[in-house]
């Protein structure tokens, strides 16, 4: 039997991927797609794409009281999902794409979100929604949260070192981005004349997405993990490239090291580990993770590289194949 589902927030990018992704899975039927400006008109009036696609009209947020739907997606800006889930929580299953939900520290949110956290006593509830790493507890999950864009690219780049015990304490990672990756809402540094060829770093040493790499690394590696992570914005839409280079202690070689990530990502199946550095064209518009281990022997050191579609497997993508272990479905339904 299909499920039904509902998306609040869905006229951004992470939301309108969503609305396109769901309209064609099998397995489900979009009931209501919920949104603040853009309430009253056709996706097919916001979005053009969508027109003898869709008749689905956005709602206002208002309406969200009556929905029937048995799952929701959360597509809004931090700080936004924590004032409604909880009117929800435990009568439907629920997955949050923002970042009310993925710390469980409140104290680090409120640091790096610069706000208060209003619904803390459901900071323990959410599972953190990284299916290759907790593919099993999201599959009983009520309560997923979505992770971040960047440390999607990142926490794939290193956890099976984490996982082994051999990732130093301090890792310092550098990540660039397409200008999608910070919404819809238009802003002096992603204007076309702005972000055109040139490429800069913004946010260094207080990225919100910091403490969640730290967070899910820490878990894996049963240490804590501090993380210099520095994001730049590249003159594309969308999609991610990350870097990391790394010094091994005990003599591994990176026969070893890419035997390590061949064994932990075996089962993942939109994990690719590629011989040659990856593209961040050969990613987008999909759910993959691309990933590529080098060895710089001058330099004595591994170098990770990873790419991701920032919208997809960064956002909407990863959502569905959470959705999709939520519901018991096949992960990779509607994900082809």
């Amino acid at each position: 039997m299909k499920k039904t589902v509902s998306i609040v927030g869905a006229s951004g990018y992470t939301g309108v991927e969503l609305v396109r992704m769901l309209l064609r899975h099998p397995l489900v039927e979009l009931k209501h797609v919920y949104a603040f400006s853009s309430a009253g008109k056709t996706v097919a009036e916001v979005y053009p794409a969508f027109t003898k696609t869709t008749d689905l009209a956005f709602e206002s947020i208002d309406n969200l009281a009556g929905d029937t739907s048995d799952f929701l997606f959360f597509a809004l800006p931090h700080n936004e999902s924590q004032k409604i889930i909880p009117k929800f929580f435990g009568k439907k299953k629920i997955l949050d794409l923002g970042g009310d939900f993925r710390l469980k520290d409140a104290g680090e949110y409120e640091r790096y979100y610069n706000a208060a956290h209003t619904a803390q006593e459901l900071l323990p509830q959410a599972v953190y929604g990284m299916p290759e790493l907790n593919a099993g507890t999201i599959g009983t999950a009520e309560f997923v949260a979505n992770p971040g864009c960047y440390p999607t690219a990142a926490i794939l780049a290193l956890a099976p070192l984490a996982k082994n015990h051999i990732l130093p304490d301090n890792v310092s990672i550098v990540s660039l981005s397409g200008v999608s990756g910070a919404g819809r809402t238009p802003s002096q540094k992603t204007h076309f004349a702005e972000a055109n060829e040139s490429v800069s770093a913004y946010k260094v040493g207080v990225h919100q997405h910091t403490p969640e790499i730290e967070q899910a690394l820490g878990i894996l590696a049963g240490k804590k993990i501090t993380a210099a992570f520095v994001p730049h914005l590249l003159p594309i839409t969308r999609g991610i490239h990350t870097t990391v280079a790394i010094h091994i202690m005990n003599n591994y070689t990176l026969a070893d090291i890419r035997s390590m990530y061949a064994q932990f990502y075996s089962t993942a199946p939109f994990v690719r580990l590629l011989p040659e550095p990856p593209r961040i064209l050969d990613v987008n518009h999909t759910n993959y993770c691309d990933i590529h281990i080098a060895r710089d022997e001058h330099a004595d050191t591994i170098v990770i590289l990873s790419t991701i579609d920032n919208l997809i497997k960064g956002a909407a993508g990863q959502a569905i194949q959470n959705m999709n272990l939520m519901c018991g479905f096949t992960e990779t339904a509607g994900l082809a």
